[in-house]
């Protein structure tokens, strides 16, 4: 098994064993997609705007995950 592929291991029995922990990640992958829905101007968003919204909150969340 490779680094990676034993990491994600590691953090999958740490989300399942972890009710706290597991809140943690959920609220912090919330808040990416809240904030990015947020700064979108349109008032009314349609699918394509979501879909758009979910990305930018997706790439905001695992750049603070990676940030040194």
């Amino acid at each position: 098994m490779n680094r990676t592929a034993k990491a994600v291991r590691i953090l999958s029995k740490e989300l399942k064993k972890d009710s706290a922990y597991y809140y943690g990640w959920q609220s912090n992958i919330a808040m990416a997609f809240f904030d990015a829905y947020n700064r979108n101007p349109k008032k009314y968003k349609n699918r394509e705007d979501i879909h758009e919204i979910a990305n930018e909150a997706a790439i905001n969340f695992l750049n603070l995950l990676i940030k040194d």
